[in-house]
């Protein structure tokens, strides 16, 4: 969506070259396929490590930080693995995403048009909720050290990136709509 918009704001006359069809195929096979390896490496990783610590997982789901505190052995090299595995899927996205914005922000303020600021930054905003909950949980989980949050704000956390902002994704991107927002306000009595 941020290269969408990117090409769509900076580059409006070029965009049916640079977001043609074979374009966004790429992009959508290239994400799947790097997030099948990914989670496949670490699935078969995880299967495949000795567990001697009780087998209570304390995640709602099986958490690859959550199975690792079980496990008996030195898993060192596949922590380090997972912190390049998270550089990989959430620090290049996230930065790639925001340098799409900046740029977005620099074109239309060059412009000088107040109007045309207010109109990409309403186009721009709903997404960047949504990558903010996204990639704010996720860089907390996999980022930060374990030693400065506890299993119970991980289940917190899990649940913001697994449940929570694909539950309010298709909300935050239809209020944008004049209808849906009026009747959200009716519900809430404004």
């Amino acid at each position: 969506m941020a290269y969408d918009r990117y090409v769509a704001i900076c580059h409006p006359l070029r965009y049916s070259i640079l977001m043609r069809p074979s374009v966004c195929a790429y992009m959508v096979a290239g994400t799947w396929l790097g997030a099948l390896l990914n989670a496949l490496f670490h699935g078969i990783y995880t299967l495949n490590l000795p567990y001697c610590a009780s087998r209570e997982i304390h995640q709602f789901f099986c958490e690859i930080s959550a199975l690792l505190k079980l496990v008996c052995a030195d898993i060192t090299l596949y922590e380090n693995g997972i912190f390049i595995s998270g550089v990989v899927f959430l620090l290049i996205p996230i930065s790639v995403t925001m340098t799409s914005y900046g740029q977005i922000i620099s074109t239309v303020s060059r412009l000088g048009s107040n109007i045309g600021m207010r109109k990409a930054l309403a186009t721009c905003s709903s997404h960047m909720i949504v990558v903010a909950l996204f990639y704010g949980t996720a860089i907390f989980m996999y980022f930060i050290p374990k030693a400065y949050h506890t299993a119970e704000q991980d289940e917190v956390v899990s649940l913001f990136y697994t449940i929570l902002t694909p539950m309010v994704n298709p909300l935050i991107y239809s209020l944008r709509n004049k209808d849906v927002a009026g009747a959200l306000k009716k519900v809430l009595g404004r």
